[in-house]
């Protein structure tokens, strides 16, 4: 590979990490509901008194520890996951105010969603390893033998029971982006994929 071909791939892996956290924050400055696992951060955060981005990080090394004994190993991309969105996201919400009316508030979130699923099509695209919620689920995956659907639905029906019981914001929004994200990361994904077609692995999400 050459370094010019790493340093491509680098970038975009980092474009993709930074835009993930601006995406969540707008998805929240909109304030009609969000996704699962940022409604357990938010939730964390009300009850702590810790930043957004702070707890994100937090819970984010919580759930690279569960990889332990699947057996998983994280990326480079797994690693700076959990380090870059956290801080992006903060970076989101202490510069966009929250959306004032109905319009603005749905602007704000459709915007968020489709930011979101273009961030996941670049970091996993750049194929340095999953995040780690994604690594969790394929671990699972791997040692249950369940299919993939079934691990994704209960992690994260899991993640967001926990999440709106603390506090966190469970609207619209949140089926919204259930039922949508799958559809528009299907086109992302193939659109951002740095592997060759003709030798294209299995995806790492």
């Amino acid at each position: 590979m050459s370094s010019l071909r790493l340093v491509s791939r680098l970038l975009q892996l980092l474009l993709g990490l930074f835009l993930f956290g601006i995406a969540s924050s707008l998805m929240i400055r909109a304030a009609i509901g969000i996704a699962p696992w940022d409604v357990l951060s938010q939730g964390i955060a009300l009850r702590s008194g810790w930043g957004f981005g702070a707890i994100t990080n937090l819970v984010g090394v919580c759930v690279l520890l569960m990889w332990l004994p699947l057996r998983q190993k994280p990326g480079l991309g797994t690693v700076l996951n959990v380090l870059l969105i956290g801080p992006s996201a903060q970076l989101g919400l202490d510069l966009l105010p929250a959306a004032q009316g109905l319009w603005w508030q749905l602007l704000l979130f459709a915007a968020g969603l489709v930011l979101l699923a273009v961030a996941t099509g670049l970091y996993i695209g750049a194929r340095f390893g999953p995040g780690p919620r994604d690594g969790l689920m394929t671990g699972l995956h791997a040692r249950t033998g369940w299919p993939i659907w079934k691990v994704r639905t209960l992690i994260e029906a899991c993640a967001l029971a926990v999440g709106w019981w603390l506090g966190g914001n469970v609207g619209w929004g949140t089926l919204a982006f259930a039922l949508l994200i799958g559809p528009l990361c299907g086109v992302t994904l193939p659109l951002f994929d740095r592997q060759p077609r003709a030798t294209a692995a299995a995806p790492t999400a």
